[in-house]
């Protein structure tokens, strides 16, 4: 199972399993295909996986259940960003 995130700016946290089923729970997925995705990268046998390999992933989950699924993900997902980029520019103190 992997331990640590790479994110894309090459910070490192720790692999947490629960934001995958809350980000496709966002994103239309049900609970329990969202565990189902999230317990497949679980069992990928790495010390470090990076975002993209998780985002792709989800995706291929997502796409393969319903094309509407993944453009719904995809927009929470660019919501999310967008909000964390405006927080650390200080636009929401």
């Amino acid at each position: 199972m992997p331990k640590i995130v790479v994110k894309r700016d090459g910070k490192e946290e720790e692999f947490i399993p629960e934001k995958i089923v809350v980000s496709m729970d966002k994103g239309g997925a049900s609970l329990d295909k969202a565990r189902e995705v999230a317990d497949e990268i679980k069992k990928i046998d790495k010390e470090r996986i990076e975002t993209k390999e998780i985002r792709e992933k989800i995706l291929e989950r997502m796409r393969a259940e319903n094309p509407l699924m993944e453009k719904k993900w995809l927009a929470y997902d660019k919501s999310v960003k967008r909000l964390y980029r405006h927080y650390r520019q200080g636009l929401y103190e």
